[in-house]
């Protein structure tokens, strides 16, 4: 666990450091929560904004640049393909696909805002997170869940990119 706090601890220092800045780490931090009122998981994956441009530009578009300020409406359809690709969530041993509700910047990091509905009960949750390892093989991938009154984190990598909660 403490690897894990070091790291978390670690990604938010760097994203206190100006975005001119390069990172020396690549990090990405996916919260799952489960809201039980609204029957929902919510997520949030935190990217370094250079990082996911890298990516759109590579995949998809030379010219994307992501920022507040005149950005392409067809961003917001690069990232939701791109991680409707990369993130998977299995609950119950079933795959859900997730709505992609938005993203915003916030210094330097990339917030996606994601939500799985009509979540009734939850006896196991199963998350593959692929995001970023088809172009930065030294990426890692933080999950963290927040399920039924479990806190759990996972360090994901090329190697190992699956995790599995079991509430039983």
């Amino acid at each position: 666990m403490k690897p894990l706090y070091f790291i978390f601890t670690l990604l938010f220092s760097i994203s206190l450091i100006s975005s001119d800045a390069k990172h020396d780490y690549y990090v990405s931090v996916t919260n799952i929560e489960y809201s039980k009122e609204q029957q929902s998981i919510q997520i949030i994956n935190q990217v370094f904004i250079d990082d996911f441009e890298k990516l759109i530009r590579e995949r998809y578009d030379e010219s994307i640049t992501l920022t507040e300020n005149e950005e392409q409406e067809v961003v917001e359809l690069y990232m939701q393909r791109y991680l409707s690709q990369k993130l998977k969530i299995k609950i119950n041993g079933t795959n859900y696909n997730f709505n992609y509700i938005g993203k915003e910047y916030k210094d330097d990091i990339t917030y996606s805002y994601l939500e799985i509905e009509n979540i009734k009960n939850i006896s196991s949750i199963s998350v593959t997170n692929q995001i970023l390892f088809d172009i930065l093989p030294e990426q890692q991938n933080i999950v963290r869940l927040k399920l039924l009154g479990k806190n759990k984190s996972f360090l994901l990598n090329p190697d190992n990119d699956e995790c599995l909660l079991n509430f039983n």
